[in-house]
């Protein structure tokens, strides 16, 4: 039996949808699983044990062969994708299986399952499950059968990175920024929780972002750079080298993010500052792994704080958590004054 997963969405989707390949791997072990997604994501998605081919969104639309040539007997859309969803039709895949809500899947996708992302209280991996039940399987996994299922055991070592982090210190990575795709903690709490670890000579700290947000950091906030104990790898690591790097960590630090995401598959320290406004808070999207942690403020929102919320991506809740309460959870660990 041979099975599609498609999401061609961003890095934390994909991280969320890793442990449906595992699962498919443990239920049917002679199955070949193909993964379709962005090409940016590739180095992750080939991480996992439990995918067999990826195949890039774009390349695959060029090249329809290929998926006839796989000969897949079910797809899933976890991301709907009209141009997947049509492309998988004329490759005659007998079972292709969508939302029900999607238009187009009621043309292209001749399994529909009807459920409410927005509205459930299940995590986004558990969601992704709900698409198994045209095949008679009802199932909503607990976060430990999660974490089993992400299949991360084919890191690639980088040599020259293996040397960047000391063993002999707690080594904590601060990633700052979302691209601009969630809110944010803001880059003064992380300035002020770097400055109150500046002197503990037990602790490194590493900036982590792509090219972009590390010039956002410089143009926002250069001061957090120049702290002796902070090195700054924005825009240094591929997605392949940031994989590796990070597990070597100790502790990741950031909000709502597809890094996030990574460190707790890895089974580092992946410690997510969440807001609590649906459909993003933390019982939707927070990182599940051996050593997670969540900061939120469990608390309603006011309607002015909302609108600022909804607005930006600033978020009243987020902004008060306090630099402190982050920082005593990182002295939890045993590290000295």
């Amino acid at each position: 039996m041979n099975f599609i997963i498609s999401r061609t969405d961003n890095i934390g989707d994909v991280m969320v949808t890793l442990p449906l390949a595992g699962f498919l791997k443990e239920k049917y072990p002679d199955a070949k699983i193909a993964f379709i997604g962005k090409k940016y994501t590739k180095a992750l998605i080939e991480t996992s044990q439990n995918v067999d081919f990826f195949w890039d969104k774009e390349e695959i639309l060029k090249n329809p062969q290929i998926i006839n040539d796989f000969k897949a007997d079910i797809i899933l859309f976890v991301f709907p994708d009209k141009d997947i969803a049509k492309l998988a039709l004329n490759a005659k895949i007998p079972t292709r299986i969508g939302t029900a809500h999607r238009l187009w899947h009621w043309w292209y996708a001749n399994k529909r399952v009807f459920f409410s992302r927005k509205k459930s209280d299940l995590h986004e991996s558990q969601l992704n499950f709900k698409l198994l039940k045209p095949l008679g399987i009802d199932i909503i996994p607990t976060f430990e059968q999660i974490i089993n299922w992400y299949g991360f055991s084919k890191i690639k070592p980088f040599p020259h990175i293996e040397n960047l982090v000391s063993k002999d210190k707690l080594s904590i990575i601060l990633h700052p920024k979302s691209k601009g795709s969630g809110k944010e903690w803001g880059l003064e709490n992380f300035y002020q929780l770097a400055k109150n670890l500046e002197n503990d000579t037990q602790i490194e700290i590493f900036i982590t972002g792509v090219q972009t947000e590390g010039e956002l950091i410089m143009q926002e906030k250069p001061e957090i750079l120049t702290l002796k104990n902070v090195k700054n790898y924005t825009g240094k690591f591929s997605l392949e080298e940031m994989v590796f790097f990070t597990q070597k960590c100790d502790i990741l630090l950031s909000a709502s993010t597809g890094t996030l995401h990574i460190a707790s598959a890895l089974g580092i320290n992946a410690w997510g500052i969440f807001p609590p406004l649906r459909p993003i808070h933390p019982a939707r999207w927070q990182p599940i792994g051996k050593n997670t942690f969540t900061f939120v403020k469990n608390t309603d929102c006011n309607k002015n704080d909302l609108l600022l919320c909804k607005k930006s991506n600033i978020c009243a809740c987020m902004q008060s958590i306090s630099v402190q309460e982050v920082e005593n959870k990182i002295r939890e660990l045993g590290i000295r004054n």
